[in-house]
Parts: C-alpha cells; structure tokens; sequence
C-alpha cells in the first residue's frame, strides 16, 4: 500500500513539474527559459565551432545562471517576435531589441546596454552625412528600430528619404547594399560594424546616430514581473561587478558607449 501511495505521489509531481516550465521540478534540474532571437553578430551568432556566441548569448547565459535558470536560445523570425510570445514558443525577446518607444508593449527587465542606430554606405556613393540621405534608398531590418526612425520619426536632422525597405534578416539587408540595390543601410552600430569588416574598404558608417536605443529583455505584456525585475537586477549587478564590461571587450564593443557612458 505505501509502495502504491508513493508512485501516485511520484507521477503527480512529475505532472506538476511539466505543467510549470518556469519552476524548479526537481532539485537536480534546472528550469529552462526559451529565449527568442535571431542571429545579429556580435549579439547572437553560430561561431566558427558551430556554437552560438554572442554578447547576449553570454550575458544571458550567465544573468540566468546567477538566478538558477538555464538560457535556452531559439531562432525566429524577427518581425514575428510578438506572435512567438503570445503563443508561448519562446518566454521572452533578448536580441539587441530596443525599449525605446516600445515601453508600455512588454514586461521589461533592462535597460542592460546602450545603442548606437547609424548608417553605413558604400564610399563611393557620395553619402557623407544625414542630410545627404535626402531622395536615397535605405535599407533596414523590418519592425526594428532604424524602421521606425526613418518613416515615423520627426528628427529635423533626418531629411526625406525616396524608400524604406525592410528585409526579415540583416543578412538580407547587408546583402542589398552589396549588390547596390539601395543606397545605404541602417541598424545597431556593432552589428553593422560586423558586416564591414568583411570589406572595411568598400564602406563607411556616418559619424552622426540616427538613434541611441537602451536595449532590454522583453516578456509578453502582463506576464512574468517578478522573473524580470530579478533579471534586471542581476544584470545591474553584473553592471557593477564588471562582468558585462568584460563580456564587451570580448567581443570589441567600446565598453563606456554600449553602457551609456559619456
């Protein structure tokens, strides 16, 4: 009888276990959190090795760690991002993304890091500042920030552009300006940065930002406000033990600008 009493006993922790993804089922298991991103070096890639690297890989990593999570990162499409929180495919958006103007859209743990939105152009396209983009094609990834900056924004620094397009991976935007389709591109700094060095002769980044973005992690709206003030804490602890500052170096981000600091 009190062999039965215990299976029972087993099988119903096991069921509790699997009906909460978040929680701690056992004492030997950590919970997973299923991070939704795509790949944006130097944030989030597969390396060389084939393993995923990136700054946000790392950071995730080890915030999630601190808090006794494993990261669990998927690839998505990007401009679905919201579709894959709402039906629960991944718990929450860490790639690069931007709060700004998005504040009251999700659950936010962050600030984390700042960035840089610029625009880079080939050199010899006759582009040398903002105002130059006036009648040009710019390039961007779709539902990102530089989107929003050159259809809707209202900075007087930023001239009429002739055409927005907006690709679903940056791979596609880079591969737009290669093949001269447009006439220059935009988005976070450090990514474009990357793609340059694969012909640092053959293009140039305006000295002047379209934006400065602060980067969170985004849950589905209503959900989660614990699990994210925890992890925005332990990044504000990793802030000042030094341990993002180290992450940035890593991987040749200039650590006072991706930290906001002048």
């Amino acid at each position: 009888m009190r062999r039965k009493i215990f299976m029972v006993w087993a099988c119903f922790m096991l069921i509790i276990g699997a009906a909460l993804p978040l929680e701690r089922a056992c004492a030997d298991t950590l919970p997973v959190l299923v991070i939704g991103s795509d790949e944006f070096e130097p944030y989030n890639y597969v390396g060389a090795d084939g393993t995923r690297q990136g700054v946000d890989v790392e950071l995730a990593t080890e915030a999630l760690r601190r808090m006794g999570y494993t990261a669990e990162f998927r690839d998505i499409v990007w401009e679905n991002k919201d579709d894959y929180l709402e039906d629960g495919t991944v718990d929450c958006l860490w790639g690069s993304f931007s709060m700004n103007g998005r504040e009251d859209n999700y659950t936010w743990a962050g600030p984390y890091l700042c960035s840089r939105q610029v625009v880079v152009t080939r050199v010899d396209s006759g582009i040398a500042s903002l105002a130059d983009l006036e009648g040009k094609r710019i390039a961007v990834q779709a539902t990102g920030k530089a989107e929003g900056v050159l259809i809707h924004g209202n900075d007087p620094r930023i001239p009429e552009v002739a055409a927005v397009y907006c690709f679903s991976t940056m791979d596609e935007v880079y591969a737009s300006l290669r093949k001269n389709y447009v006439d220059a591109i935009a988005g976070h700094e450090n990514a474009l940065k990357a793609m340059m060095n694969d012909a640092p002769e053959s293009f140039v980044m305006l000295p002047e930002a379209l934006y400065v973005s602060q980067l969170g992690v985004a849950f589905r709206k209503g959900t989660h406000e614990e699990l994210a003030a925890e992890l925005a804490q332990t990044l504000d602890e990793m802030r000042a033990d030094g341990t993002i500052a180290q992450i940035l170096q890593k991987y040749g981000l200039d650590v006072n600008t991706a930290l906001g600091v002048e």
